[in-house]
């Protein structure tokens, strides 16, 4: 805004006492101070705000005007209450270097004059900013430049003050301005994207607020299809895969002109998110020639030829054939009809992506097709190790979900589940078929498991767990409810702990030195226990097939 603005602004009660050549002056913030030397906290082009507190005698007007001007502020407005009148030697100071001079009635509060410099500046920076995120917008969808998200977070660091960050809907950290500083902790990230999706699974209209600490976000989703998802579709078709900007501000209060300038940041971002998915078609259509080509039943060499492709788009430079393993996903929703593979599809080429990697071209190697429900991944390994144990390395289950169980249990939100399942590394196109059969396997143990994000590794295959899945539901809840129900109706009673106790004793190979020391117990109370267990249960604790049927029980229940 300019000097003559304030001027003309009555309710200020601004009284021009030098200056009138440099009223076109711009001011670009305020500033109040008493301080003797202010310069360190002057950027240039502030009107600045001083009850005279600093003025000892008239020798002290001349250098204080001076650091001001070196500072290059805009103007200067002394406060008539502490005095009664400006100082003339203050006057003469700021005509001699030219620094427009006004007086501040006693009856204003600075308070006053800040609000409404702050208002009006805010909103002239806003609808600048408006008009560049739009030619930006223009750039972007008409061709390859433009620079991505990074651009646009710095245009809001610059010129609205605003920290902001893009985030996956797992947590991970796409974009971040240079003004937000350092990068968000990954813990941070994923407690934002939690709040965010459980926010947008009650179908409430965003910006959502989210306090982490000392510290307020305002949550925007981004989202191709503009401000809100079409009205057709449900809520859980997207929720799992659309971004979102975090902005380290309360948008609760804000003017509708502001929220606007920020809904048209994030379609600004669409637009990159829409590219990154656009060059995934390359390698979702390879890995689902390669599924087909797998389900079928080819013959390797023709598997081999459609690997020997797929291998320079998603490893360039191997020069030979990688290993390759398989990750199968699905994403299943309470009694709902909804189609959960392009859900699953996006969110496992998101789980996959390496965030270590030096940019999204390099971060994103992984092909990913789905089929009816299902999302299927070819993963490739450049190089694949045998440890001293004989195991191989590559993509872990557990590792999968380690940073991403929080966030997307909150999406799932009590009435969706994400399951996965790993397969070993296979070394040649061979081995994917029965890769293939492995991963799904394995998602079928993580299915048996409690909880909204489950992932089993082929690991996991030798052991009994690989029978649980394939015991009818019916036959799991009457050979638990025959063994346990007596022994959570004696703890419900009585509190007695028996059930802890069952869980202890077999997790301690039935030694009962270790499991009365785990359980902080004397071992005649812990025999006690058992005792009261096999005389409830009718078993006994020392025969390998009763222990056995506890365990398989507790492992079902």
């Amino acid at each position: 805004m300019r000097l003559r603005a304030l001027l003309d602004t009555d309710a200020l009660g601004l009284k021009l006492l030098g200056g009138e050549d440099e009223l076109d002056r711009t001011v670009r913030g305020v500033m109040t101070t008493d301080l003797r030397d202010p310069s360190r906290y002057l950027a240039g082009g502030e009107l600045v705000l001083t009850g005279l507190a600093w003025r000892r005698d008239a020798d002290d007007s001349e250098p204080f005007v001076r650091i001001l001007v070196q500072a290059g502020v805009t103007a200067l407005a002394a406060g008539e209450a502490e005095l009664g009148d400006v100082p003339e030697d203050l006057v003469v100071a700021c005509a001699r270097h030219h620094l427009p001079l006004f007086a501040v009635h006693e009856s204003v509060a600075f308070a006053t004059i800040t609000e409404h410099v702050v208002r009006q500046v805010s909103g002239e920076r806003a609808g600048d900013l408006a008009a560049v995120v739009d030619r930006h917008r223009r750039m972007m969808t008409s061709g390859p430049a433009g620079g991505g998200p990074d651009v646009v977070l710095d245009l809001l660091g610059t010129d609205l003050d605003l920290r902001a960050w893009v985030l996956s809907p797992t947590g991970r950290l796409i974009a971040g301005s240079k003004a937000a500083g350092p990068a968000l902790p990954a813990g941070t990230c994923a407690r934002l994207a939690g709040e965010h999706l459980a926010a947008a699974r009650t179908g409430r209209r965003g910006p959502h607020r989210a306090v982490l600490g000392a510290t307020t976000y305002s949550l925007f989703p981004v989202r191709s299809t503009g401000r809100s998802p079409q009205p057709s579709r449900d809520v859980r078709e997207t929720v799992l895969s659309d971004w979102l900007l975090a902005v380290e501000a309360d948008a609760g209060d804000w003017p509708e002109e502001r929220l606007d300038l920020l809904y048209g940041v994030t379609q600004l971002i669409a637009v990159e998110r829409d590219r990154r998915d656009a060059a995934r078609t390359v390698r979702r259509r390879l890995a689902q020639e390669v599924l087909e080509l797998v389900q079928a039943g080819a013959a390797p060499a023709e598997i081999a030829a459609r690997l020997r492709v797929a291998a320079p788009v998603l490893l360039p430079g191997l020069g030979t054939a990688p290993h390759w393993q398989v990750v199968v996903a699905r994403v299943e929703w309470d009694g709902e009809e909804i189609e959960g593979g392009p859900v699953a599809q996006a969110l496992l080429e998101e789980v996959l992506v390496d965030p270590a990697a030096a940019g999204p071209e390099h971060s994103d190697r992984i092909a990913v097709a789905h089929t009816g429900d299902e999302a299927i991944a070819l993963v490739p390994l450049p190089a694949v190790s045998t440890e001293h144990d004989g195991s191989e390395t590559g993509v872990l289950a557990d590792a999968l979900l380690e940073s991403v169980r929080d966030p997307l249990t909150a999406g799932l939100d009590g009435d969706g589940r994400l399951t996965l399942g790993v397969s070993a590394a296979v070394h040649s196109a061979e081995g994917l078929r029965g890769a293939l059969e492995e991963a799904r396997h394995a998602r079928r143990v993580a299915a048996a498991r409690p909880g909204r994000v489950c992932a089993a590794g082929h690991q996991e295959l030798a052991s009994h767990v690989l029978l649980l899945p394939f015991v009818p539901d019916d036959v799991r809840r009457a050979f638990t409810a025959r063994l346990l129900d007596p022994l959570r109706d004696y703890d419900r009673r009585h509190r007695a702990e028996l059930i802890p106790t069952l869980e202890a004793f077999l997790d301690c190979d039935g030694s009962w030195t270790r499991c009365a020391g785990r359980l902080h117990l004397h071992v005649n109370t812990l025999r006690y226990r058992v005792g009261r267990i096999e005389q409830l249960t009718s078993r006994d604790l020392s025969r390998l097939e009763d222990k056995l049927d506890f365990f398989l029980a507790l492992r079902m229940s």
